[in-house]
C-alpha cells in the first residue's frame, strides 16, 4: 500500500464539503415524460447528489472511502467520524436502489466516465469489507452499493459490443481511462466475464494503433492526456514482451526528447471556469499515468517520475484552495496521481 498523501486530512475535509453542496447543479437528466422525476438534487439522485454532478459525486465519494479505509491512521479521530457520518447517510439500501433503478432506466446515462467510478467505488467498498470487523460500518456500505456495481457490469457487456469505434478524446467520455478503471473494478469484484470483454475491446481498439499523433495535445479542456492514457490501459492488456513492442511503436523517444509536451505542466489561465479548470486535472492524470509507464521504461523512469512531481506540485494547491469548479472533483485525480490504481498495490489486491 502507499504511503498516506500528506494532505490526506484536507483532501479528506475538501471531499466532504463538496458532497454536501448541492448547487451549482448539472444534472445530465434526460426527461421523458412530463412528470418524470422531481429537479431537487437529493431527490433525483438520493446517493449522489452535489459536487456538481453525478459522476463527481460518486468519485468524490470514492475519494473519501479511500482515504477513510487506506489512510484513516492519517486522518484526524473527528474527520474519521465526519466520513463515516456522511457516507452512512448517503450508501444506504433505499438509496442506492433509486439510483440503480435511474440506470436501468436510461441505460446511457453516464456511460463510460460515471459507470467506472461506480464500479471502482464498489470495488473499494467490497475490498475494505473483506476482513472488516462485523460492525464496522464499511460493511454495511459494501453491501449496500453491491448492486450498483454489478448494474454498472451489465451495463458494460451490453454496451462494449455495440460500439464500434472508441472514444480517444482527452474528457470524459475517453474509452481507455473507462476501461482501465472497469478492468480494475471488474477483476477486484471477480467479474471475470467483464474484465475479459474489456481485455478484448482494449485490444481490438488500440493493440494495432501506430504512433500516437501527441502534437495535437492537450486539448483545450481536456483532462486527459489521450496518448498516455492508452498507454497506461495497454499495460494492464498487453503481456511485458508484446507491451514493450507496442509501446515503442506507440510513443517512440518518450523521456528522450519525443514527446515532451506530454511532460510539461499545462498552461491553466482560469481555473475558475470548469472547462479551463480540466486543464489542473490533465496535470494530475499526467502525474498518474507517467509513473506508471516509468516502471515500462526504465532508462527514462528518472525522467518521468521528475516530471510527474512537477505536474502534481503544480495544482496541489487547487486541490483544497481553489474554485468549486476545482475542488468538487480535483481530490480523486489526485489520490491516481499518489498511485492507489497501481497494479498489485492496495489491501483489496
Amino acid at each position: 500500500m502507499t504511503a498516506a498523501p500528506a494532505d490526506a486530512a484536507a483532501w479528506s475535509r475538501v471531499a466532504r464539503t463538496v458532497v454536501r453542496t448541492p448547487y451549482p447543479w448539472s444534472p445530465g437528466h434526460t426527461v421523458l415524460g412530463p412528470d418524470d422525476g422531481s429537479l431537487v438534487p437529493e431527490e433525483l439522485h438520493p446517493a449522489f447528489w452535489g459536487s456538481l454532478d453525478w459522476h463527481s459525486c460518486v468519485h468524490m465519494q470514492w475519494s473519501l472511502v479511500v482515504l477513510l479505509t487506506r489512510h484513516g491512521d492519517a486522518l484526524p479521530e473527528d474527520e474519521r467520524a465526519a466520513v463515516v457520518e456522511l457516507l452512512s447517510e448517503r450508501l444506504r439500501p433505499e438509496h442506492v436502489a433509486v439510483e440503480v433503478a435511474y440506470l436501468r432506466e436510461r441505460p446511457s446515462f453516464e456511460r463510460p466516465y460515471g459507470w467506472a467510478w461506480a464500479a471502482q467505488l464498489a470495488a473499494a467498498l467490497a475490498g475494505a469489507a473483506d476482513g472488516a470487523a462485523p460492525h464496522n460500518p464499511v460493511r454495511a456500505w459494501a453491501e449496500a452499493v453491491a448492486p450498483l456495481g454489478e448494474t454498472v457490469l451489465d451495463l458494460v457487456l451490453g454496451w462494449l459490443p455495440r460500439q464500434t469505434y472508441p472514444v480517444r478524446h482527452g474528457k470524459h467520455q475517453n474509452d481507455a481511462f473507462a476501461l482501465t478503471l472497469l478492468l480494475d473494478a471488474a477483476e477486484r469484484l471477480g467479474r471475470d466475464d467483464v474484465a475479459a470483454a474489456c481485455r478484448t475491446r482494449a485490444i481490438d481498439w488500440f493493440g494495432t494503433d501506430g504512433e500516437a499523433p501527441t502534437g495535437w495535445e492537450p486539448g483545450g479542456t481536456d483532462f486527459l492526456s489521450p496518448a498516455l492514457t492508452e498507454a497506461v490501459l495497454l499495460s494492464r492488456v498487453l503481456g511485458p514482451g508484446a507491451y514493450a513492442v507496442w509501446l515503442d511503436r506507440f510513443l517512440p523517444g518518450l523521456g528522450e526528447g519525443r514527446h515532451e509536451h506530454l511532460l510539461a505542466v499545462p498552461d491553466v489561465v482560469d481555473p475558475t471556469d470548469g472547462q479551463y479548470a480540466h486543464l489542473l486535472g490533465l496535470a494530475l492524470s499526467r502525474a498518474w499515468q507517467l509513473r506508471e509507464l516509468a516502471r515500462s521504461l526504465p532508462h527514462v523512469a528518472d525522467r518521468l517520475r521528475a516530471a510527474a512531481d512537477e505536474q502534481e506540485a503544480a495544482v496541489l494547491r487547487q486541490i483544497t484552495e481553489g474554485n468549486f469548479m476545482a475542488t468538487h472533483w480535483l481530490v480523486s485525480f489526485a489520490l491516481l496521481a499518489h498511485g492507489v490504481l497501481e497494479v498489485g498495490d492496495g489491501p483489496d489486491r
